[in-house]
């Protein structure tokens, strides 16, 4: 990722944008949220993981195709006659689309849940340690201390506080990778002074994910079976494939989409804190649809969390992550 230009101040109206950026990361994270109680239901009928991801980021990866071509009229040089962009198509569909599952999927195969999702949710700190190091971005004392507040919410809502877990080795090295990969998903939403439009990079990168996992898949190293079994949520039956399409409709084609406007608009830093709400929303999703009920200490995580987002942006006040040069009335018109 040495070739990211770093995040640069722009004379945009900063309320709009915010409140359109905070808007799209909000929309963005709720959208991801859903997925796992989408998943659940499936993986209760009989699908595998593997099979679920790849279902989801192939159909998703088709529903944006149709856009991707249209935006990209008379454009295709920005795509094609580039080395630079197609590469960070190609690393975007790798690590932050692919890469990130599949090293998930491993990790909660030598941990719990609640410690892979804590790990890969430490992307936020890979991103502010990578501006810094890279573009030196160096964070002040508000940024870092609603990290830490948001750190610790994090922690109560996976159950991790207090749970005596013992971590593996090989678990932790996998749960570090899916962390890159999601760490790569902001900084390379981010990156607007490439000229690609984020429905481009969204279609791109999930066409080398799903090319990536269904290669994984062939050659065995992520198991797949799917049914055609009916799949229940709450005690209500629904045939296979309304999930199928929450998953590539919803959460991976929205999500994808205003993921990589609201970083555009926000920066990676505050994008990746904006995005830990994925957490709390997947505990809304999974009580609505599976009937799982959060707990005091999830809540009270819930609230630092959102608490150690506001910290942070009174941290990022002075250091708009914003490109110059960047497409502002295409990426308007993508936002939807």
């Amino acid at each position: 990722m040495t070739t990211l230009t770093p995040d640069t101040p722009v004379a945009v109206v900063p309320g709009q944008r915010l409140g359109a950026g905070l808007l799209l990361a909000l929309t963005s994270a709720s959208a991801f949220g859903m997925s796992g109680a989408l998943a659940r239901g499936l993986l209760d009928a009989g699908w595998t993981a593997g099979a679920a991801v790849t279902a989801r980021v192939s159909l998703a990866a088709l529903v944006l195709l149709v856009p991707a071509v249209l935006v990209l009229r008379g454009r295709w040089g920005t795509l094609l006659g580039q080395p630079r962009t197609l590469g960070t198509v190609a690393l975007y569909g790798v690590l932050a689309v692919a890469g990130a599952q599949l090293c998930y999927f491993y990790a909660v195969s030598y941990l719990q849940v609640g410690v892979a999702l804590l790990i890969e949710y430490t992307a936020p700190v890979a991103v502010i340690v990578w501006m810094w190091l890279r573009h030196g971005q160096r964070p002040g004392r508000t940024t870092v201390a609603g990290a830490a507040v948001a750190a610790a919410g994090l922690a109560m809502v996976l159950g991790v506080v207090g749970s005596g877990v013992d971590l593996d080795v090989v678990g932790v090295l996998w749960g570090l990778g899916a962390m890159i990969g999601c760490a790569a998903y902001f900084v390379i939403s981010a990156d607007g002074g490439n000229g690609l439009p984020g429905t481009v990079l969204a279609a791109g990168g999930l066409t080398v994910g799903a090319v990536t996992l269904g290669t994984a898949g062939l050659v065995g190293v992520l198991p797949m079976a799917a049914t055609t079994a009916d799949v229940v949520y709450g005690g209500t039956a629904v045939p296979w494939w309304l999930p199928v399409l929450g998953l590539g409709l919803v959460t991976a084609a929205l999500a994808y989409t205003t993921g990589i406007a609201a970083s555009r608009r926000l920066g990676s830093r505050l994008a990746s804190f904006v995005a830990l709400s994925e957490v709390v929303m997947a505990l809304v999703f999974a009580w609505l649809l599976l009937g799982e009920l959060p707990g005091p200490l999830q809540l009270v995580g819930g609230l630092l969390i959102l608490a150690g987002v506001v910290v942070v942006k009174l941290g990022e006040a002075g250091v708009q992550e914003v490109r110059i040069g960047e497409p502002e009335s295409a990426e308007a018109a993508e936002a939807g």
